[in-house]
């Protein structure tokens, strides 16, 4: 995990993230967020961490690379 900036961008490029892993980043409330596709745990969590950002980060940009 990778800060810049403070909060600025976060730069995940991880293996097996976990839904866990994701709400503990979204409370930080970064303004990006960028995570490498292959990274999830699986595709539950990659499909879910939108939602999670939404209800706790509403204001972070996701990106996937």
């Amino acid at each position: 995990m990778l800060f810049v900036d403070d909060n600025a961008l976060a730069a995940c490029f991880e293996t097996d993230i976990n839904e866990n892993f994701v709400k503990e980043l979204s409370q930080r409330h970064p303004l990006r967020v960028v995570f490498r596709d292959a990274g999830f745990a699986n595709d539950s969590v990659k499909i879910n961490i939108g939602q999670i950002f939404k209800r706790l980060s509403p204001h972070t940009e996701i990106k996937t690379i």
